[in-house]
Formats: structure tokens, C-alpha cells, sequence
């Protein structure tokens, strides 16, 4: 006979609700597994009633969509939590905000709909700031890149060395104005001696990063980036086919925000 877990069951969700939040300035070196921790922390300090699974080894129920990899900086992450008891989503915002450092910002919480978190996560926004990058150089670049059918490239991982194809997820990638800002975005940058990309990628299985396009931008042109590149996710969200990418990808499309209202009723072609 299997062992039951003494007690009685944990309370239901009778709440969800979506987090988004921003890992900002050096916390952006937090892994998703640093975060996890200090969210959970940062869960039980606020005093938020959370929702725990059953079993021998409970846990609140959290999930997670689509981090950003570690070092990058992002203002746009999401997560859900089940609540044990209905709470304002403001004053969630507020009490976990308050509970995190510095860098791990929680910008907003809102009760959960459907669909689902992950269907409403089909692209991201990314800026790349090349520190000593030639902006003609780039630009060259980018046109080779955008006229290439297939660019794959080389990614290594903990279970060897992986093929992807670079150019299939882009969806649109510009040269951007050196003076122009972005949320949350330190400014300013140094334009006379930098160059920006503004780059939209669909989320893809394999995941496909934007190192993953420099290392594109490089095979096709021979770019050199001889300082390390500044990464910032914008963006995430459904692609607004109302607004779609100009002639060889160099419109700016729209992302649907997931946590809007539009977001619960647009989809878009996959």
C-alpha cells in the first residue's frame, strides 16, 4: 500500500494571477533559478496567501513562461501564482515589489484569463546595443542577413553541440536611431560609438536567442562586435497581424501586451 502524506489536502486555487516583472542593472546576471528562489522568498515575506501542491513535498503554485537567459536584461517576464484566498492583484504588486531587491521589479499583476500564459507569449522584442560596432558594418549585415533564405548556426549545450536556423525566426531586425530610448533602458548610450538593434523573434522549439542571430549576423558578413553586447528584452506577446512587418522584415510589427484585454481575444498565424 503507497503512503498517503498525513493531514489534510492543501486549499484550492480559488485565484490566479500574472506577474509581470523586470530584471534590471546587474541583477540581470540572476539565473531563473536564483529568481525562483527569491521569488518564493519574496512570496512568503508579502504574506500572499499562495495555492501548494499535494504530496510530500508541497509546493506554491508558480509557473513560469519563457525567462530570459542569464545576463540578459528584460523588462518583460511573466509568471502565474494560484492563490489560496482572492487578494487585490495592486496590492500583490506592491507587497512583492517591496519584498525584492532592487533590479527585480514587479511592474504588474492582474487576475488571470484564459488562454493561457504560454499562448500569449508568441514573440519577443529584443534591444542589442553593439558597444565599438561600425553602424554601416552592421547594416550591411543585417541586409545580408534579411536577403539569406536559411542562416544556421552552431549553439553548444549541455547535451552537445545543437543546429539552428537563425533567420527562421526573425521576424523583423532594423539598424535603430543611436539617440532613441526604451523603457526601463539606462541612458544614455554612447551613439558615436556603438550601434542598436531592434530585433522581434518568434519563440521557437529550439529556443533561439538573439546571441544566436549575432553569431548569424557575423557568418554572413563578417561583423565584429569586439565588445561584449548589451542585451535587453523589450517585449513579449502575440504578434498583432493588423501591423505586420514591412517589406524584407523591416517593419516594426506590434506585440499584443499578454496581460491586456486584447490579448484575451487576438491570436495570430503561426
Amino acid at each position: 500500500m503507497s503512503r498517503q502524506p498525513e493531514g489534510p489536502p492543501p486549499p484550492p486555487v480559488v485565484q490566479k494571477l500574472r506577474v509581470r516583472y523586470a530584471k534590471r542593472g546587474p541583477l540581470r546576471f540572476t539565473s531563473h533559478r536564483d529568481f525562483a528562489r527569491a521569488f518564493e522568498r519574496a512570496l512568503r515575506r508579502a504574506g500572499v496567501p499562495m495555492a501548494y501542491s499535494a504530496g510530500f513535498s508541497p509546493h506554491p503554485k508558480i509557473s513560469y513562461a519563457g525567462a530570459a537567459p542569464t545576463g540578459v536584461a528584460s523588462e518583460a517576464e511573466y509568471l502565474e501564482i494560484g492563490l489560496a484566498e482572492a487578494r487585490e492583484p495592486e496590492a500583490v504588486r506592491a507587497e512583492l515589489d517591496a519584498a525584492l531587491p532592487p533590479g527585480l521589479d514587479v511592474v504588474e499583476v492582474v487576475p488571470a484569463v484564459p488562454p493561457g500564459l504560454a499562448d500569449r507569449l508568441e514573440a519577443s522584442r529584443w534591444r542589442v546595443v553593439l558597444p565599438g560596432a561600425d553602424r554601416a558594418a552592421v547594416g550591411a549585415a543585417v541586409e545580408a542577413f534579411l536577403a539569406a533564405g536559411s542562416v544556421p548556426v552552431e549553439r553548444a549545450t549541455k547535451d552537445g553541440t545543437r543546429t539552428v536556423d537563425a533567420r527562421a525566426v526573425v521576424v523583423a531586425v532594423r539598424l535603430a536611431d543611436p539617440d532613441s530610448t526604451a523603457p526601463g533602458v539606462p541612458e544614455p548610450v554612447e551613439a558615436a560609438d556603438c550601434a542598436i538593434l531592434d530585433l522581434v523573434m518568434r519563440h521557437a522549439t529550439p529556443a533561439v536567442r538573439p546571441d544566436d542571430v549575432l553569431t548569424a549576423l557575423r557568418h554572413v558578413s563578417g561583423l565584429s562586435t569586439p565588445v561584449t553586447p548589451r542585451v535587453t528584452r523589450l517585449a513579449q506577446g502575440r504578434l498583432d497581424v493588423a501591423a505586420p512587418a514591412g517589406p524584407g522584415g523591416q517593419g516594426h510589427p506590434r506585440l499584443i501586451d499578454p496581460l491586456s484585454p486584447d490579448a484575451d481575444q487576438t491570436t495570430s498565424p503561426h
